[in-house]
């Protein structure tokens, strides 16, 4: 994908040296550090080609012409420590003691008016996830498999769903081929029948919770029947783990069959992270998934870091859903 914006290594380091002023601790006091960054930008500490950028943004989602953006050379903590894949977010936190990445995170939500979401039972409740290996996922079907993930959204058997989902380059070995492959729900509907669209807006298909999502609650249990396509283009599917529910119909089989045929043939864009790029791409508009095309070192790659937040699309749609707030952080929601 092209970048929508290159920052010059002057905006680079000016944005850097401010976030790198801001003392508070994002995983210690979240609303601290959001409103420490929120006085970097009323302040006028943001270049004004960043601000533009983010508006235009903002005016691509809403009228429907893009629905994913690329910026290069952001700024990234200069000294990362290794944070291993036994448990990665806990060595950050243990470890990292700048937030640069995730000031410039917090930032671009801000300027793009996309409020940030949290899950409590998900990495401590962290509004900054590290997408990074995990030992004890390697090889299962979740972002932290340390290999190639299908087309999917993030979070999709949860009631809570975030809007937008945005990646910050952290470290990634400049020698290994992996994209970010993104298919926006416009494109992928254009490919199917009015009668298929009318089947996949019912309730006839089942997602399993998450790995990860399991091992936080114990709780979890079946997921609630769905529809795979709602609204213009919302989009509710694992590819290879969404099927049929039990009692659904047989056009429901035919429905699903013609939905991953579809998502076989259509143009996607694609993206390879490094370390300073930006992905911010919708979620529940769309589908994105990883591949692996070539990896020189097996062990190294496993230390390929990705800083993650989730977004909702706006202020009102944060705001309803302000009855799952809990510990009186708005945003943070239970699992």
């Amino acid at each position: 994908m092209e970048a929508l914006l290159v920052l010059t290594d002057d905006e680079r380091s000016q944005l850097a040296e401010r976030l790198g002023s801001v003392e508070a601790s994002p995983y210690k006091d979240y609303p601290e550090f959001s409103e420490l960054i929120s006085k970097i930008v009323a302040d006028g500490g943001v270049p004004a080609r960043l601000l533009r950028t983010a508006e235009r943004i903002r005016s691509e989602r809403s009228e429907g012409i893009a629905d994913a953006h690329v910026l290069r050379n952001c700024p990234v903590d200069e000294d990362l420590p290794e944070i291993g894949n036994e448990d990665p977010s806990a060595e950050k936190k243990s470890r990292k003691v700048t937030f640069i990445g995730e000031g410039f995170l917090e930032l671009l939500a801000q300027i793009t008016q996309t409020p940030l979401l949290s899950y409590a039972n998900r990495f401590g409740g962290d509004f900054f996830i590290d997408v990074i290996a995990i030992n004890k996922y390697l090889g299962k079907q979740t972002g932290y498999n340390g290999g190639e993930v299908v087309f999917h959204n993030d979070r999709t058997a949860h009631p809570v769903r975030a809007d937008y989902i945005t990646l910050l380059g952290m470290r990634c070995p400049p020698d290994d081929l992996v994209y970010t492959g993104f298919v926006p729900g416009r494109r992928l509907i254009a490919e199917l029948s009015p009668d298929i669209q009318r089947v996949l807006r019912e309730p006839y298909f089942v997602t399993p919770f998450d790995v990860v999502s399991r091992d936080a609650n114990d709780g979890l249990d079946s997921t609630p029947a769905h529809a795979i396509l709602s609204g213009v283009s919302s989009l509710r599917y694992l590819d290879t783990h969404t099927m049929t529910a039990a009692d659904a119909p047989v056009e429901a089989k035919d429905a699903l069959l013609a939905f991953k045929n579809a998502l076989t043939r259509v143009p996607k864009e694609r993206h390879r992270m490094q370390e300073g790029d930006v992905l911010t791409f919708a979620n529940q508009h769309g589908l994105h998934n990883r591949e692996q095309i070539e990896i020189s070192d097996t062990r190294r790659a496993l230390g390929r870091w990705l800083l993650k937040t989730y977004a909702f699309a706006d202020q009102a749609a944060a705001d309803a859903h302000s009855g799952a707030w809990i510990d009186g952080i708005p945003g943070k929601v239970g699992d």
